[in-house]
Order: structure tokens, then sequence, then C-alpha cells
């Protein structure tokens, strides 16, 4: 089932999210349900809170590319232990926060811990683009956006894309919840 994504603004987007135990309700069925939501947003990361719950969960798929194999994993409680290498830009996007797309400089390496959908215990250094994904999906579950990681003055240029976004004045093509509008689009 896709479920509707939580735009910019929405309170649990700033939320430090909380761990789960193996008996979360339903999870297979929520993680299931963010592997359609993501691919039906034509997205490569798609973390708990932008569906709505503030909790340690995330999935991604990087697809196949040129340089770099697919990279694709759920992320359980999910802990980044290190972050090496010289950082570099990439041009961002959200997708809670649809047609912004800034450069964001991230560090190439993380190591980190996690469980995954069968509750194994995994520690790997990840390493190109899926790092990437991985640092901005991870960002999701401590309550941070890609946006506070651009400088002040792209901050100031994009603040009233950013609050037509809350207000829910853009149009995606897949299903939203806006914060400051009841209905879903």
């Amino acid at each position: 089932m896709k479920l509707p994504i939580v735009a910019y603004g929405d309170p649990v987007l700033k939320k430090v999210c909380s761990p789960i135990e193996k008996d979360y309700p339903n999870l297979n069925e929520l993680i299931a349900n963010m592997w359609e939501t993501m691919y039906n947003a034509s997205g490569v990361g798609l973390a708990a809170p932008q569906v709505g719950l503030p909790i340690r969960l995330f999935v991604v798929d990087t697809g196949e590319g040129d340089d770099e194999p697919r990279y694709k994993k759920v992320f359980i409680n999910a802990q980044i232990l290190e972050e090496t290498g010289e950082p570099w830009g990439f041009t961002e996007g959200c997708l809670s926060i649809p047609e912004i797309r800034e450069e964001v400089f991230r560090k190439p390496n993380v190591l980190i811990s996690y469980y995954d959908e069968n509750w194994e215990q995994h520690k790997e250094e990840v390493s190109g683009f899926a790092a990437r994904v991985i640092q901005h999906e991870y960002d999701h579950i401590e309550g941070k956006l890609f946006t506070e990681k651009i400088n002040m003055l792209r901050k100031q240029l994009i603040k009233g894309k950013l609050d037509k976004i809350t207000k829910g004045e853009v149009h995606p093509d897949y299903k939203m919840k806006f914060p400051r509008q009841n209905k879903k689009r």
C-alpha cells in the first residue's frame, strides 16, 4: 500500500526517532509499504518519519548505477559509528521536500550498525553513493533534513519555496500529507 509522504514542516520530521523492538506491530507490512511508497515516488531511500512514524527505520535502494552496484537494504535501529573521508558535494533532493534540490557536502564513507528485516545485526562499511543515501536517511531518524546542511544564503533563497511546501502549494506525482493543510494530495 502506498503511504502518504509527510511534507516539510510536519513536526515528525524534526523528532529524534525511537528504537523499535522485534515485535513492533505489523513491521513486515510497514517495510513492504515503505518500499512501495518509495518506488512509486521514484526515490532511492525512505525513512519512517517521512510516513509519519517517529521510529528508527529506513530503506535504501540505489538502483543500478553506471559506476556502483545496486545497494538495497532495510535499516532498523541504525547507528552511524563513523563517517570518514574528504566531504564531497552532490545535489540532493528529498521526497518530503519536493521540487527543491541543493548541493550537500557529506563524507564518502560510513561505518554503520543496524538490524535488517530478519533482525540480524550487521556492522558494515559503506562508501560512495550508497553511503550518501544512508547518511541522508539516517539524518531523518535523527530529526534532521538536508536543508539544514546547506549554506545560509541558499537557505534564505529557498525559504519561500519551503513555506509553499508546508501549505501544499506543490504538485508532486505522489501522495503527500501537508502540515498546514487538512487533506492529502
